[in-house]
């Protein structure tokens, strides 16, 4: 038996099969040949009534937009396949972000201090024989998933939201004046909030296998020494099985996550969750010092993150739009989820009504609220240097060596530059800072990176880069014909709405402090 399998078949719940089934979609995943399900299909004849304006596929992270359109005075009904409850492991996320809550009305001050189980400071960043560099308030917030959405589960109710738990999505109908869910359930229109594996995504992806993935495997535990601080991005290895493995630690409620996490392409050949569980608990005593047998497991934490360079996902079919996940709506370098959602939240909300009051419901319309983003894009350079290919030969301690340089630099420049890189946030003046600064101090290591990430990407990313600096400087001359704007028919403002949006976001310039 495996040091894997004999701590996981100890914790309740089938934790152990439950790896294992998540490790059979991850291959079925891997493969050239995957198979769809056509669950869009499209017909002419008009529906002439629906029963709501929104209807949203997914519970556990469509009850944030959901609550926010039923606040906002939207007919909203949210289809869950389960019962929409959180898990018992927190959510991390930094405390400024958590804001909006407030500002959608989602949540009093109260409820919000009340969500908040879990704060520390400072986080640490560090790599291989580099310097450590330290910050404060960048995901030191842990948030109770279960408190949370209880919450904003009765706060949707309450306002007119209707729920339908134990209701699996099955197939949605567009027709020219709606959508029609499981041959039931009809509105003007449909979010998709099925995340990564959603069936719809899928379709509309035509079974395209990830262009790159990240494995997450972790767990939650008693015993550590007393640590009331945290690892936002940790490296203590070099190469190991053509993988650089990356640490994340942060004090729980009921003790200590620890997070083991890695960047790879979709190769068939690559390795599965539970060997990296595996090399989890091997190399778990090393980084925080304590033996396997002072550690009292709570709960067990895995998870895979596919990555596709054509995102965010824009909708081929009018009336359908891919929320959170399901968009890939995240850089390749983040987990998603939670995170990625409340970032969006506001944009998302405002958007969607608006798209909503001026019928703006088209394909084309709705792509607009999931723009392209050249903040985003410009990651996959990093994802790239963060990874290295099934065949590709580097020294074992090259991405450590990058990194630890990288992070000096930007230590040097500040927090204006550090801190929004940390929260998945690249901006235009950060992002050029720090490469003249690195590429002056480090001009070998860096040319080194070229070969790893080949000139296709280079050169890709050089595109992206620019468009970064098109995008910032927009943003900037934006509020200048705001005044103008105002005077434009409705549907005029909805499109340059969601320019400024695509401006903004695609900037950074949604970041503040």
């Amino acid at each position: 038996m495996t040091l894997t399998e004999e701590i996981l078949s100890q914790l309740p719940g089938n934790v152990l099969n439950g790896l294992r089934r998540t490790d059979q979609i991850l291959t079925s995943l891997r493969s050239d040949n995957q198979t769809f399900t056509e669950v869009v299909k499209q017909n002419s004849a008009p529906l002439n009534s629906v029963d709501w304006d929104v209807i949203i596929c997914g519970g556990t992270l469509g009850i944030l937009i959901g609550c926010a359109l039923a606040v906002r005075g939207v007919r909203v009904a949210l289809l869950e396949r389960g019962i929409l409850q959180g898990r018992e492991q927190e959510w991390n996320i930094s405390r400024k972000e958590l804001s909006v809550f407030r500002e959608l009305d989602l949540l009093t001050e109260t409820e919000l201090e009340t969500t908040i189980v879990t704060e520390y400071n400072p986080a640490r960043v560090s790599f291989s024989g580099g310097t450590e560099v330290w910050v404060e308030d960048v995901l030191n917030i842990g948030v109770d998933p279960v408190y949370l959405l209880a919450t904003l589960k009765n706060r949707f109710l309450s306002v007119g939201g209707i729920l339908f738990e134990n209701t699996p999505f099955n197939k949605v109908v567009v027709h020219p004046d709606g959508v029609i869910v499981n041959n039931q359930f009809k509105a003007r229109l449909l979010l998709d909030a099925m995340g990564h594996l959603s069936p719809i995504s899928k379709q509309a992806r035509q079974g395209k296998k990830p262009d790159a993935l990240c494995l997450v495997v972790g767990s939650c535990a008693e015993g550590f020494p007393k640590n009331e601080s945290g690892d936002l991005l940790l490296s203590f290895t070099p190469l190991q099985n053509q993988c650089q493995y990356f640490w994340e630690a942060f004090p729980a409620k009921d003790g200590r996550t620890t997070y083991l996490f890695t960047y790879m392409d979709a190769a068939p050949q690559r390795l599965s969750l539970e060997d990296l569980f595996e090399e989890y608990f091997r190399l778990l005593p090393e980084y925080q010092g304590v033996e396997i047998s002072q550690l009292n497991f709570k709960r067990a934490l895995f998870g895979f993150f596919p990555s596709y360079r054509e995102s965010p996902l824009q909708t081929l079919w009018d009336r359908i739009l891919p929320v959170g996940d399901s968009s890939g709506n995240q850089s390749p370098l983040s987990f998603g989820g939670f995170g990625a959602m409340i970032r969006h939240l506001q944009r998302l909300t405002l958007g969607i009504e608006e798209a909503l009051k001026t019928n703006q419901l088209s394909s084309q319309s709705l792509k607009l609220l999931q723009p392209y983003q050249p903040s985003l894009s410009v990651t996959w350079l990093f994802q790239k240097a963060m990874s290295v290919g099934v065949n590709q030969q580097i020294p074992p301690q090259q991405i450590n060596q990058l990194l630890s340089s990288v992070f000096a630099e930007m230590e040097k420049l500040g927090n204006p530059v550090l801190k929004p890189f940390l929260q998945d946030v690249v901006q235009f003046s950060a992002l050029t800072q720090t490469l003249l600064k690195t590429g002056f101090s480090h001009p070998v290591l860096v040319s080194k990176i070229i070969p790893q990430v080949g000139l296709l990407s280079l050169f890709d990313w050089i595109l992206h880069y620019g468009n970064l600096f098109i995008f910032t400087l927009l943003f900037s001359l934006s509020s200048i014909l705001e005044p103008i704007i105002k005077n434009l028919p409705s549907d005029q403002q909805y499109y340059y709405h969601r320019w400024v949006d695509a401006w903004k976001f695609g900037s950074g310039g949604d970041y503040f402090e």
